[in-house]
Order: C-alpha cells, then structure tokens, then sequence
C-alpha cells in the first residue's frame, strides 16, 4: 500500500523538476537573448546614462577641486578625449583627468578668454606648441559653464584629433549638463541659507516675549524658593542652549521633545495648575529627524494664543504615532480657539504683524524641506481649542541630523 503512494507522488516531484529545470532554461535563453541581440544604439544609451548618473551627484556639492577631481573621469568617457580640466571663474585648474597636462598653461591661457567673453574658445594642431616629442594633442577646446546666467567657471577637452565640429559641439552639451547640475546645487545652497534664515528669524521670534516671562517668573522665586529659583535657572539654560544651538539644521523627534518639556516645566512655574501637558508618543518614531525646532512653535503658540486667555487654563496633548512610511505628530490645545479665517490673516500677515509667527514658519520649512504636501494641518474654531497635524516622511534622501 505504501509503495502504491509513493509512486504518484515520485511522479508528481520528477514532474515538478521538470518544470522548474524548463522555466530556469527558459530564463536565462531569453535573457542570453536580449545581450545578444541588443542594439549598439541600446548599448550606448545606457553606458551615456550610467556614467552620467555616476558623475551627478559630487556635481551636486557644487563646483570645487574635490567635485570636479571625481566628475572628470566620468565625463571624459563621454567625451573620449585623451584629457579634460575644469577650472574656476578666475582661470585657476580645479581638477585634471587624463595626459598632456604640460598643457595646462594653454588651458588656462583658454579659459581667461573664455571668461571674459563668455564664448567658447579653440587650439588647432597649428597653434598648439610643445616640448614633448611623444605629445599627442592636436586640439584643445575651452567652453563656459554656466548658473544662472552667469560664467561659474570652465570645462576643457585636449583631444589627439582635430578639434572639429563634433567635438565641439559633445563639449557643449556636456558643459551645458555639469551647468544644470551645478544650478541645482545652487538651489540646494539656497534652501539651505533659507533654512537657516528661517530658523534665526524664530530664534529672534522666541526670545523676547519668552525670555523675558521666563526671567521674570525666576526672579520672583529667588527669594521665596532659592532652590526652585535654581531648578528653574537650569532649565532655562538648557532651553536656551538647545535653542540657539549652531549645529545643525534638523533635529530627532526625542531631542525636541525634551526640549518642550522644559519649555512646559519653566511656563508652568508661571501658570502653575492652569498649564497641563499630556505625551502619547510611539516609542518606534522618537528617532524620526524633523526640522529643527519645528514642535516647540507649535506647543508656545498654544500656551500663547490658546491658554493664556482661558481663565482656567487647560491641557495641551502631543501624540505622535507611527503611520508606516511616515510619523504623524498632532499638537492640541483645548483653549479659546479662534476663527480659521482670521487665522488665515494672521499666518498671511504674519512677518509684519507677529501673531503666529511661529506657525508660518514651520509650515513653510516642512514645504520646503519635504514638499508641499507635507504642511502643517489646523483645525480650530472659537470656543474649540486648535489641533495642529503634521507628517514627517520617516526616511527622506539628505535629511539627517
């Protein structure tokens, strides 16, 4: 009886293989084919497209030695030249990659014409001199690159053939592509010196009208309560060093936390039983990277324009929750609320009037720094309270702390 079972099941397995050998052959059949039978035209977009893809990103950093030294290589291989330079906007070489740079006093000879006429510029065979008996250019090429309008520096091919039309034109296209780069790192420097601004303008938006309660409240206990004076002194230092801490533009979800429980700990010396404070956070998103100071606005705001006015005070809740790709924070307040048109004012007018300074500008440094998608939420109406929702991407490329 058992020999009888085991047969259709033997056949079954000897059948399976079988399959399995036919699909595995028929794989590596079609995928031997489509090497053999690709086209040289495929083969050569994708080599122009995998170097240029390895080239962009020490572009991205901008133009300096340190790019231009690793870029070169990769854009010679487009050019097939047997040298190529980068220069500045002053004419000085920034990077060599390839032979002849015996060459390099044509070259920058070159790229000063360049510079000051903003034209490409050209050594035939004719005009080119050398000591070297084994020299082996024939035409160098000097073509501007370009940001914005203006000339940021150059890019110089030395070729062993005559400098001719191709040529020429294969230098511009790939000076025109290092230029686009180079414009997006400009961009990326601009979002970074907004970044920045932004983030001392709510630093100078901070200090006077907290500093000022916060001060005022210490001295009132140094006196009654030395010791708590003290406490409280500390914390204030603390607060202030995270504050107007000079590294960094971003911060981890956990590092901001702590800073907003000093926050709460030296206002409630102020407010007393008025001001509460509940955290519901996901143990798994504290290490989420935000903007750097982008809650504590937010949790002021609500002591400032929620709180302050409710004759009983009340509670502010911070919950973060983990929402797969992403971590949604909500920051809210049961106090006095207000008209969602008038704070629609308010955030508009905001850099001249003050009110809720704070909110615009973390709203607009999660737009910029995440996509506009990525805004702050409100919800609030008079008599409601506000309920502040925003969403932090838990991984984002070049956002780090």
């Amino acid at each position: 009886m058992g020999d009888l079972l085991a047969a259709p099941t033997l056949l079954l397995a000897l059948i399976l293989l079988a399959l399995v050998s036919i699909s595995v052959a028929v794989f590596y059949f079609l995928r031997n084919k489509r090497n053999t039978f690709a086209t040289p035209l495929e083969r050569a977009t994708f080599a122009t497209l995998h170097t240029v893809a390895l080239a962009a990103p020490s572009l991205r950093e901008g133009l300096s030695a340190n790019s231009a030294s690793f870029a070169l290589p990769y854009l010679r291989q487009l050019l097939d030249t047997c040298a190529l330079t980068m220069t500045d906007n002053r004419g000085n070489t920034l990077g060599w990659d390839g032979d002849a740079d015996q060459h390099e006093p044509d070259v920058r000879q070159l790229a000063d014409q360049v510079i000051s006429t903003g034209r490409q510029q050209v050594l035939s065979h004719t005009a080119i001199t050398c000591d070297r008996q084994d020299c082996v250019v024939r035409g160098i090429v000097v073509v501007p690159l370009e940001t914005e309008g203006a000339i940021v520096g150059t890019l110089a091919a030395l070729t062993t053939s005559t400098a001719g039309p191709v040529l020429l034109r294969a230098t511009a296209e790939v000076a025109r592509y290092v230029s686009s780069q180079l414009e997006l790192a400009e961009l990326d420097e601009s979002r970074a010196r907004l970044n920045r601004a932004e983030v001392r303008a709510l630093r100078a938006q901070i200090s006077p009208h907290f500093v000022y309660n916060a001060l005022t409240t210490i001295a009132s206990f140094i006196r009654t309560d030395p010791n708590r004076a003290r406490e409280l002194l500390i914390e204030f230092a603390d607060f202030t060093r995270y504050s107007f801490r000079a590294a960094g533009e971003f911060t981890t979800l956990q590092d901001e936390l702590t800073n907003i429980e000093r926050y709460v700990r030296l206002e409630k010396a102020r407010f007393g039983a008025r001001l509460n404070i509940k955290l519901q956070i996901a143990p798994e998103v504290l290490s989420v990277v935000l903007p750097f100071l982008a809650l504590q606005p937010l949790v002021e705001n609500a002591v400032r324009h929620g709180l302050a006015s409710k004759p009983n005070g009340g509670t502010i809740t911070i919950t973060a929750e983990n929402a797969g790709a992403e971590c949604v924070i909500i920051v809210e307040d049961d106090g006095i609320g207000m008209d969602p048109s008038r704070l629609t004012e308010d955030l508009d007018d905001a850099h001249l009037s003050g009110a809720h300074v704070g909110l615009g500008n973390v709203d607009d440094r999660m737009r910029s720094t995440f996509g506009d998608d990525f805004g702050l939420v409100v919800d609030t109406a008079l008599g409601a309270g506000m309920k502040i929702t925003l969403r932090v991407p838990k991984f984002r490329a070049g956002i780090r702390v």
